[in-house]
Formats: C-alpha cells, sequence, structure tokens
C-alpha cells in the first residue's frame, strides 16, 4: 500500500515537471528565433493587430507558467494556468483553421514539425493531464471527514 501511495504522490509532482519542460522549451525556442516568431504572430490572421506585444507576453507567460510549476506552493495554480493557456492555444489553432486561408505555425522547436491535427492532440494531451494532476492535488488536500 505505501508503494502505492508513493507513486500517487509523484504522479501530480510529474506533471507538473512534463509541463514546465514544455513552457521552458517552447518559450527559450521562441526567444532563440525571435525574429522567426515575430514574422509568425505578425503573419497571423487572428492576432496581426497585436503581435508586437504577444511576442513578448507568450515567451514570458510560458517561463512564469514554468516557475508556478516547478514551486510546490504554487503547483496547483501553476496546472489550472496551464489548463487556461493550452485551451487558448489549442482554441486559437482551431479557429485559424476553420476561418482563415492562411496559418502560420509560430510554435516553437520540434513543435513546430507537427501537423495541426497532432498538435491539437498534443495540446489536448497536456490539458487532460493537467486536468488529472489537479484531481490528485486536490483529493490529496481535502480533509478527511472523522467519523461520529
Amino acid at each position: 500500500m505505501k508503494g502505492s501511495k508513493k507513486i500517487y504522490a509523484w504522479f501530480p509532482f510529474s506533471i507538473s515537471m512534463l509541463c514546465a519542460i514544455l513552457f521552458i522549451y517552447a518559450a527559450t525556442s521562441k526567444l532563440m528565433d525571435f525574429q522567426q516568431f515575430k514574422i509568425q504572430l505578425g503573419q497571423s490572421p487572428i492576432l496581426t493587430a497585436y503581435a508586437d506585444g504577444l511576442v513578448w507576453m507568450v515567451p514570458i507567460t510560458e517561463y512564469v507558467l514554468a516557475l508556478l510549476l516547478l514551486k510546490d506552493s504554487f503547483r496547483l495554480v501553476g496546472l489550472y494556468a496551464t489548463i487556461a493557456l493550452m485551451t487558448m492555444f489549442t482554441t486559437y489553432i482551431i479557429l485559424v483553421l476553420n476561418f482563415s486561408d492562411y496559418v502560420p505555425c509560430s510554435c516553437g522547436g520540434v513543435l513546430e514539425e507537427l501537423g495541426w491535427t497532432e498538435h491539437i492532440i498534443f495540446n489536448l494531451a497536456f490539458i487532460v493531464l493537467s486536468i488529472m494532476g489537479i484531481v490528485l492535488l486536490e483529493s490529496k488536500t481535502k480533509p478527511k471527514p472523522t467519523q461520529p
């Protein structure tokens, strides 16, 4: 029983680390190829007007999220924020795919190599993992009912 409790306790931590690595990798990739990222955001049919601000806001947000996920006391907030950001990214992809003739990919690194279907599945997988992490963390912190 003790072994299963350890695994149960490590699962939210592992999910958080995986998400943190994703955000650090994505933000760093965007900043390493900053000009390309800026061009791609500028070509976005939805984000063109906001590209100058988003070019900095997206990687900074990803780094902040990674920090939240790495710090035990902010992990739950980080997982909720991960769901929010990944949902925004996924919604953006779906909107652009359905309402635009041109679909630039402003993702970083190897994520650029994914097709759009794979990208949506990838994002949804991280959303599901984050939900699982939240459920496990919240069940761990809920007080156990006392017996009369």
